[in-house]
C-alpha cells in the first residue's frame, strides 16, 4: 500500500491532536514528516517518537534544550524558532496541515503553499490578514487548499461538482457560543471561566473566546470571501445553537444544500485527509430523531458587534482585515489575563480600526509589518483602558 506523507504544523493543539488521532487509526496509510509545537515539549517529543517523525520543531527557542533532552537517543531531527517552522512547512510532503494559531502561522502556511503541495488549512488568520496575497500564491504555485474549519469544509462539500456561478448565497452557521441568550448587562460581567465553556465544541482558549464574542464567525466570513469568491453580498451568517448544520449553499434554482454532522472536528479533518474520497472515523453517528429539532435565528450585532466589525473590515479591504485580526488577538489575550471586560474586546478592536489606515499590503512582509504595528496600537489602547 502506498503511504502518503504529512506534516502537521501545530501538532499539540486541538486540530493537530484530532488529525493525529485519525492518523493513529490509519498508521499504514501515513508517513509523518514534520511535527511542530510552540512550547509543549513533552507532548511534542512523545508524538514525534510515537509517529516516527523525521523532524520536530519547537518555536519557543528557549525550550530547545528540553526538546533535545526529551528526544535523546531517537532518530528525530530537532530544530527551533520561526525560521525552522517555515523550513518544516517547506519539506516535501503530500499534505501539510496548517494549524498554528494566530499570525505566527502565516509565514509557515505561505512556505507550504510555495511548494505547490496540498494544504489542509486550519489557520484562519492567514486568510484574514493576507487573503489576497495567499490566494494569489496558491494559484501561482498550483497548490491545493482544503478548508479544515467545519464551516468552510461544509461549504466546500456542498459546492462539490458545482460552479460558483450557480450560487445564490452561502450561509455560515454559528453556534452563538455560551452567551447567546445573555443580556448586555450579563455580557459586561462575563468571566474568563464562563467564556471558555463552549456548549458544543472542544477548542483552544483563544478560538473559544472568539466564539463567545462571535469574532470567530466574523473571521470565517472574511475567510469565506477568499475561499469562495461569490461576492460579499452573497455571504450570510445565521445562528444555529445545535451546531448540527455546519453551513449551507443556496443555488439559483432554489435548492439549498447543507452539510450536517456531529460537533467533532475529526469529521472535517477526515474530509481533508481522504479527499477526494472518504474515510472511516470514530465519531458518533448523527441521530436526528434524538436531537429532535434544529433552530435558527438572526445574529444580534448590537450585543455581538464583532461580525459587523469583520464585515466592515473586509468591505474596506487593504490593511483593515489584518488590523482587525491583530487587535482581536491582543484584546482576547488581555481578557484571558483578566485585564479587560468581555465587552471591551470588540470595543478595543473597533478603536484600533478607527485610526488612519496604512497603504494596502502587497507582500507578506508588509502584512506582518501591519500586524506588528496594529498590535502596538492595540496595546497602547489597552494601556489607556
Amino acid at each position: 500500500m502506498t503511504q502518503r506523507s504529512i506534516s502537521i504544523l501545530g501538532a499539540t493543539g486541538s486540530i493537530g491532536s484530532s488529525t493525529l488521532d485519525l492518523i493513529r487509526r490509519n498508521r499504514d496509510k501515513w508517513r509523518v514528516v514534520a511535527l511542530t509545537a510552540h512550547s509543549r515539549v513533552d507532548e511534542l517529543a512523545s508524538l514525534a517518537r510515537e509517529f516516527d517523525a523525521e523532524l520536530a520543531v519547537i518555536s519557543d527557542e528557549k525550550r530547545l534544550p528540553d526538546l533535545r533532552d526529551a528526544l535523546s537517543g531517537s532518530n528525530v531531527e530537532i530544530a527551533c524558532g520561526a525560521a525552522a517552522l517555515c523550513d518544516a512547512a517547506a519539506r516535501p510532503a503530500d499534505m501539510v496541515v496548517a494549524a498554528i494559531v494566530g499570525c505566527a502561522g502565516l509565514a509557515p502556511t505561505m512556505a507550504a503553499i510555495e511548494q505547490g503541495t496540498t494544504i489542509a488549512l486550519a489557520n484562519k488568520e492567514a486568510l484574514v490578514s493576507a487573503g489576497d496575497i495567499l490566494m494569489s500564491s496558491v494559484a501561482e504555485n498550483g497548490a491545493t487548499l482544503l478548508p479544515t474549519d467545519s464551516e468552510h469544509n461544509a461549504i466546500f462539500q456542498c459546492l462539490a461538482g458545482n460552479s460558483s456561478r450557480e450560487v445564490r448565497s452561502i450561509t455560515l452557521t454559528a453556534s452563538g457560543g455560551p452567551f447567546r441568550s445573555w443580556s448586555s448587562e450579563q455580557l459586561n460581567a462575563a468571566t474568563r471561566e464562563q467564556a471558555l465553556k463552549h456548549p458544543n465544541w472542544d477548542m483552544g482558549a483563544k478560538i473559544t473566546v472568539d466564539s463567545a464574542t462571535m469574532m470567530n464567525k466574523g473571521l470565517e466570513f472574511i475567510e469565506a470571501h477568499h475561499l469562495f469568491p461569490v461576492g460579499l453580498d452573497r455571504l450570510r451568517i445565521i445562528v444555529h445553537p445545535q451546531s448540527v448544520v455546519h453551513s449551507m449553499v443556496e443555488y439559483r434554482d432554489g435548492s439549498t444544500l447543507a452539510q450536517l454532522g456531529p460537533s467533532d472536528m475529526r469529521v472535517p479533518i477526515a474530509s481533508c485527509l481522504a479527499w477526494p474520497q472518504r474515510m472511516d472515523t470514530p465519531c458518533d453517528r448523527l441521530d436526528l430523531a434524538q436531537i429532535g429539532s434544529l433552530t435558527f435565528e438572526a445574529p444580534d450585532e448590537v450585543r455581538f458587534p464583532a461580525t459587523r466589525l469583520a464585515r466592515e473590515a473586509v468591505e474596506a479591504g487593504g490593511a483593515a482585515p489584518a488590523i482587525l485580526n491583530a487587535a482581536n488577538e491582543v484584546a482576547v489575550e488581555a481578557f484571558l489575563a483578566d485585564r479587560i471586560r468581555f465587552t471591551e474586546i470588540a470595543a478595543l478592536v473597533a478603536q484600533a480600526l478607527s485610526a488612519a489606515m496604512p497603504p494596502p499590503p502587497t507582500t507578506l512582509a508588509e502584512v506582518l509589518a501591519i500586524d506588528r504595528d496594529a498590535r502596538r496600537r492595540a496595546s497602547d489602547i489597552l494601556e489607556r483602558v
